[in-house]
């Protein structure tokens, strides 16, 4: 995909008459793995690395661990010309790069909702000592801000002392489904730097994103900042589209009360070149490994330095965000004519089709999934929930065994008194409602992220409700 999408001539995009750093990639997961598979499309020598064995025996084999569209291509093709390859041997590692992006996980801790950095912290002090040559250490993970000072501390104390280290920062702006697009045409660039040395040593390994820019006739903007501006770059831009979401969510709550439609109300929004039609499609909600993590974690670091007053209405972004999941059991509840108690609906005896396990079309990561929380939520309350999903029935029957799982959509909705489309995957977007018709028990259909027509399924005979849309609609 992505490489079909490169010029003839762009095949190998390497820098006329310039050597270029050897780069490593340490954490070859959604992010590592895609940012090395891609860099060495861009003509760089590149080794990823992690210390899970099955990962890299995967990826060394030209499989994925997960799925992203068109990484599998890539990381074959790079395998094969030799510019890619994975091992487990931190050794390795330090002696291939001069480069050395750290793209490992940073999860909540378990005890709050700052960031755990010990899969940082573990990875550079198992790096640093190894370094027998100069090198650069270069932040990509999402980090609390004031992270890249506190690596630069592990380096000092870990590092040989007549080497020179240093570390730099470049967060990532991947959005998975287009992570390869995302990495190979970035909407910017963002370089945070110490010194001379490092700043031109980091321009030389992005080098190969802006020539391929220039071949395709395009820019990339770049930021060149500080260190904190940097750390801060990605979790503010999370915090502002998560504040979107819930804020046209928000409105979907009065919609529901008012007989407004939120969807034509976002549309009219939208229409102001200040606010813009992206991210404003009501729904139940936002999750997957990014956006509720980075939220919480702003919020926390945001409370440490003495700024909580200034981010608290983070916490009610939370809130909203997780109130739309709430909300959908209740509609669900509604649709079916079952009470709506204290204790929560009342779903007992009801067969219920979930359409949808990911927390998105187009991948298969079901982390903090609406869709799969929906249904967890639906079973809780007594109902028999069957689930479908095109992708992420393997992951979703791990995190939730007690749902049952169908192997294709027709018997997944087969006898089902409520289908729910909870993931606007494509598949489910152009659903024939006549022929759904006549697999199930009733023609119920609770539209989670409004990606249906509703006057084709009330047409049909369909009861419809949408989140924030008039049901007669």
């Amino acid at each position: 995909m992505c490489s079909a999408n490169l010029p003839h001539e762009a095949e190998s995009i390497i820098t006329s008459g310039a050597v270029r750093p050897r780069l490593t990639f340490l954490g070859v997961g959604p992010l590592g793995g895609t940012y090395a598979a891609c860099y060495a499309e861009l003509g760089y020598e590149v080794l990823g690395y992690d210390v899970d064995e099955g990962r890299v025996e995967k990826f060394s084999a030209g499989e994925l661990p997960f799925h992203e569209r068109g990484l599998g291509e890539l990381v074959r093709k790079n395998l094969d010309n030799g510019r890619l390859r994975f091992t487990t041997d931190i050794d390795d590692v330090a002696e291939f790069g001069d480069v050395h992006f750290v793209c490992v996980g940073t999860p909540s801790r378990r005890d709050s909702d700052s960031a755990d950095l010990s899969y940082m912290e573990a990875c550079v002090t198992s790096l640093v000592p190894k370094l027998k040559r100069e090198a650069l250490i270069v932040g990509k993970s999402t980090v609390p801000v004031g992270t890249a000072a506190w690596v630069q501390q592990l380096i000092d104390k870990h590092a040989p002392g007549d080497v020179r280290i240093e570390v730099a920062w470049s967060p990532e702006f991947l959005q998975e489904a287009n992570a390869v697009q995302d990495v190979l045409r970035p909407n910017r660039v963002v370089l945070a730097a110490q010194t001379e040395w490092a700043q031109d040593l980091l321009e030389a390994a992005h080098k190969g994103v802006f020539e391929l820019a220039a071949q395709e006739d395009r820019e990339v903007p770049l930021v060149v900042t500080d260190f904190a501006t940097a750390e801060l770059v990605k979790v503010a831009s999370n915090a502002f589209l998560s504040t979107k979401i819930s804020f046209i969510n928000a409105m979907a709550d009065l919609c529901d009360r008012t007989g407004g439609d939120v969807t034509a109300l976002a549309r009219a929004m939208g229409f102001d070149e200040r606010i813009g039609h992206k991210f404003l499609r009501a729904g139940i909600g936002f999750g997957g490994g990014c956006l509720p993590k980075d939220l919480r974690a702003l919020a926390a670091r945001g409370r440490e330095l003495g700024a909580g007053e200034s981010m608290r209405f983070l916490s009610e972004i939370e809130d909203i965000n997780i109130g739309r999941r709430t909300r959908a059991v209740r509609l669900a509840a509604e649709m079916a004519d079952r009470s709506n108690g204290p204790a929560g609906p009342e779903l007992g005896g009801l067969n219920i089709t979930v359409l949808g396990a990911t927390f998105k079309p187009d991948t298969d990561d079901i982390r903090d999934s609406p869709a799969l929380d929906v249904a967890r939520r639906m079973s809780a309350g007594g109902a028999t929930v069957t689930v479908y999903d095109p992708m992420g029935m393997e992951n979703a029957r791990v995190a939730q065994p007690q749902l049952k799982y169908a192997q294709d959509l027709r018997s997944a909705v087969t006898g089902a008194d409520l289908v729910c489309v909870l993931t606007p995957w494509e598949e489910f977007r152009h659903l024939e409602p006549a022929a759904l018709g006549d697999l199930v028990a009733h023609r119920r259909i609770l539209d989670g992220m409004n990606s249906l027509d509703p006057q084709l399924w009330v047409n049909a005979g369909w009861q419809y409700r949408g989140m924030g849309r008039n049901a007669s609609a």
